[in-house]
């Protein structure tokens, strides 16, 4: 079997994706209480991305589909834990 540059996009992207729980057993673990840090986030993003990449090659629309789907989750949950927490005054509220 050759390792063509594909079959690396695929195994490196999958590795990644499957980082992500290793990555969120961790952080859990030392919370002692189920957390998902923003790394567990940024390897879907990136493990997501290098597997629809892969899918596309492959011409697989099942595939292609359940990740472009998932980029969309993983996406705006990284923008919702980047961005500045909102303040704790109520809407309507001034100061």
């Amino acid at each position: 079997m050759t390792l063509s540059i594909w079959m690396l996009l695929g195994v490196t992207g999958q590795a990644l994706f499957s980082g992500r729980f290793l990555v969120q057993w961790i952080a859990s673990e030392r919370s002692r209480r189920s957390v998902l840090p923003v790394a567990f986030w940024y390897l879907s993003l990136l493990g997501g991305t290098a597997l629809l990449i892969y899918a596309i090659h492959r011409r697989d629309p099942v595939f292609i589909f359940g990740q472009a789907a998932g980029l969309v989750v993983y996406g705006r949950n990284l923008w919702l834990n980047l961005r500045p927490a909102p303040s704790s005054r109520a809407i309507g509220e001034t100061a």
